[in-house]
């Protein structure tokens, strides 16, 4: 079954919040296009141009927008998870939501991971893994996959936290934030080990969390929450340990980001208060038929065009050095002035890029055969801590070994991929399905 984008738009119900829609393709290319800024690529080697112009770090207060794709993705669960509770229909309703969202981020993840996997054995083999360029490369490809593994914790733990929500509401969410404030006591003010990573869950499942609140119609002052969210933070990074910086930077001692620290928490707050203000005014904005037939087709493309613009970004880079053209000094005048063409070139190569591989983005409806609870939760922890793993570990090294810490404990590249290959076919042979094409 084939369907358009201009099928789908056509068919939208107008009971559908187009708003969560264009803040998911929204969310999704400010981090794009963060990524192609910051990376200062010279002869020397990859770098941050953050780290290099750190006033510049101030910027990520507003372009670090990743909590807003994981609070509409809280909006999305929580709804569909209720419909296939009302609509049940005698099928594993655990089963049926894991694969059902986990469809489109696994198979053009696990694409992605097979044909750069591919090509960095083959560099390797060939003896050219070790250059400062390429070794740089095939380490910082896999380093976006993060959000998707921590995605998928946020599909796997929504039923449990429904639950909490339907009880608790705000309770919940308070009592997440509580857990988070109490891992980053424990982590700096007691110096316990290991701790920091309990706030991958708790970080990201608050604002994952605030998402289900959102769904439920309890957002009713976002300004209020965005200026908490807002003063939490400023104070948080004034008083310390906490970074200016939103996103981590090469050679810090404590980062934001990995692992989530409180400050990251509030930063998340801010932002879901400040992107609801805008709800009412942009609903008329969407509800125009060329404007909603955009984001539509967009969102049949943004997952598939985050995993490979790193990718068209390097090739811009590369095939700048193999004309042998100048690579100016990073933040310097001649720098900036490449930036927009670098850019330019850089969306035309991703478009091409999602031209070969947009198909494995095709969503595919369920059928009613039976499946497996267990197996799908299973597959799904196996396939988050595989892609976790490989965003730690990147692809240099395949032939020495080299390992990354997860949560502890060493992983190499080679198991973190095999961990994501045997959780994915868990999933899918969790619940059966049809493929449903996405056209135009």
């Amino acid at each position: 079954m084939t369907v358009s984008a201009r099928g789908m738009a056509a068919a939208t119900p107008a009971s559908r919040d187009r708003y969560v829609d264009l803040l998911r393709v929204a969310s999704l290319a400010t981090v794009v296009l963060g990524h192609w800024l910051m990376a200062a690529v010279s002869g020397e080697g990859i770098g941050n141009l953050l780290a290099l112009v750190p006033p510049l770090q101030v910027l990520t207060w507003g372009l670090q927008v990743m909590p807003v794709f994981f609070f509409v993705g809280g909006f999305s669960h929580a709804l569909s998870y209720r419909s296939l509770e009302r609509r049940g229909e005698g099928r594993p309703v655990y089963a049926v939501f894991l694969r059902a969202r986990l469809q489109r981020l696994l198979r053009p993840t696990l694409v992605f991971v097979l044909v750069w996997a591919a090509l960095a054995l083959a560099v390797q083999l060939a003896g050219g893994g070790g250059g400062r360029l390429t070794g740089a490369a095939l380490r910082m490809v896999t380093q976006p996959l993060w959000f998707i593994g921590i995605y998928l914790a946020m599909v796997a733990f929504t039923p449990p936290l429904l639950k909490l929500h339907r009880r608790w509401g705000w309770g919940a969410f308070a009592a997440l934030v509580a857990a988070a404030a109490l891992v980053d006591v424990l982590r700096f003010a007691l110096g316990v080990p290991y701790v920091e990573f309990l706030n991958f869950g708790f970080v990201w499942l608050a604002v994952h969390q605030l998402g289900f609140l959102r769904a439920d119609g309890r957002i009713t002052r976002p300004a209020l929450l965005g200026a908490a969210g807002l003063a939490g933070a400023v104070l948080l990074v004034a008083a310390g340990p906490y970074p200016l910086s939103m996103v981590g930077m090469p050679g810090e001692k404590v980062s934001n980001m990995a692992p989530p620290t409180l400050a990251l928490l509030c930063h998340g707050m801010w932002l879901a208060g400040a992107v609801q203000l805008f709800a009412k005014p942009a609903a008329a904005w969407l509800a125009r038929p060329r404007v909603w037939r955009g984001v539509v087709a967009a969102n049949g493309i943004a997952m598939t065009a985050f995993l490979w613009h790193l990718t068209a970004m390097l090739a811009v880079y590369a095939a700048q050095l193999a004309l042998g053209l100048r690579l100016p000094e990073p933040a310097t005048a001649a720098w900036w002035a490449q930036v927009p063409p670098r850019i330019l070139l850089a969306a035309a190569l991703t478009a091409l890029l999602v031209a070969c591989f947009r198909r494995f983005e095709a969503p595919r409806t369920p059928n009613a055969a039976p499946g497996s609870g267990p197996a799908a939760a299973l597959g799904t922890t196996l396939c988050l801590l595989g892609i976790l793993g490989l965003s730690m570990t990147g692809l240099g090294g395949l032939l020495e070994g080299h390992s990354a810490t997860l949560i502890a404990l060493p992983v190499t590249a080679p198991a973190a991929i095999g961990m994501a290959l045997a959780g994915a076919w868990l999933v899918e042979r969790s619940v059966s399905a049809r493929r449903v094409r996405l056209r135009g």
